[in-house]
């Protein structure tokens, strides 16, 4: 359709423009103003290829010899990982159920679960493991724990969105048959949701593989104990073995998760 003569088409009408031009600039001003209280300076932005180059030089070559050091503390970390995940989705299951609308006994019950699955989520891993070093003394145990209870929010919130997705025939059929509550849970919801339970089990898991190995910067076990006690000692050989032993980690997870996700498909 051919336009009118003299008349331009417009994407945008001039309000809407007006009202996008205002954004942007409150958005660039946010930054500006962001920026100046920080008080960033980018001197060391030209200096840092020549101190990072300075740093590989130091790293290279790794200290291969350091490697019968770091075995037991990845086997620590992968198991930190592993039982973390577990508990976590262990608990997260009553979470999920709770924070569902279909499936949440009332709106207290509902508030309770979205209470913990966002408490458990704002708080990073970190902080969780400072808190358990505190509590239960250093140590793997603290990190597990950290690792399970930061899970618990992003796997109960997933879940609880898939539950909310269920095919509600199938579980007035099973209580139609007389099923208690919990017998409806077990053998109409959690069949409808299995493989997307096992699906972000797994995913988590590879999280969760990464985040254990950071641990350690608070005593909370894992090669983390190795990695800050190699840079504080200003041991860079070392320091770039266990950065090559994390990546082989990691990229391990992300296999084994990749394939077990393409599974459960």
């Amino acid at each position: 359709m051919a336009a009118e003569p003299g008349r331009h088409w417009q994407r945008f009408e001039p309000r809407q423009r007006v009202k996008r031009i205002a954004v942007f600039l409150v958005a660039l001003g946010t930054v500006a103003v962001s920026w100046l209280y920080m008080g960033l300076d980018l001197q060391y932005v030209w200096t840092a290829p020549q101190e990072l180059l300075d740093l590989a030089v130091r790293m290279f070559p790794p200290n291969w010899a350091y490697t019968t050091e770091i075995v037991l503390p990845l086997i620590e970390t992968v198991h930190i990982a592993v039982v973390g995940t577990i508990l976590a989705v262990g608990a997260s299951l009553p979470v999920a159920f709770l924070a569902a609308e279909n499936t949440t006994p009332n709106r207290v019950t509902y508030a309770i679960g979205k209470l913990i699955v966002t408490v458990t989520r704002s708080v990073h891993v970190i902080i969780w493991a400072l808190v358990f070093v505190v509590m239960l003394g250093p140590g793997a145990f603290a990190g597990m724990v950290a690792i399970a209870v930061r899970s618990i929010g992003f796997v109960a919130k997933l879940l609880g969105e898939e539950i909310e997705e269920i095919e509600f025939d199938q579980v007035e059929a099973i209580r139609a048959t007389g099923a208690s509550s919990f017998q409806v849970l077990l053998y109409s919801v959690i069949p409808q949701i299995k493989p997307a339970l096992v699906g972000i089990g797994v995913y988590r898991w590879d999280i969760n593989v990464r985040s254990a190995t950071i641990l350690g910067a608070v005593g909370a076990g894992g090669i983390g104990v190795q990695l800050f006690n190699a840079v504080d000692a200003f041991q860079w050989s070392s320091v770039l073995m266990i950065l090559i032993a994390i990546l082989g980690i990691v990229l391990l997870s992300e296999t084994i998760s990749a394939r077990a996700r393409a599974v459960v498909r």
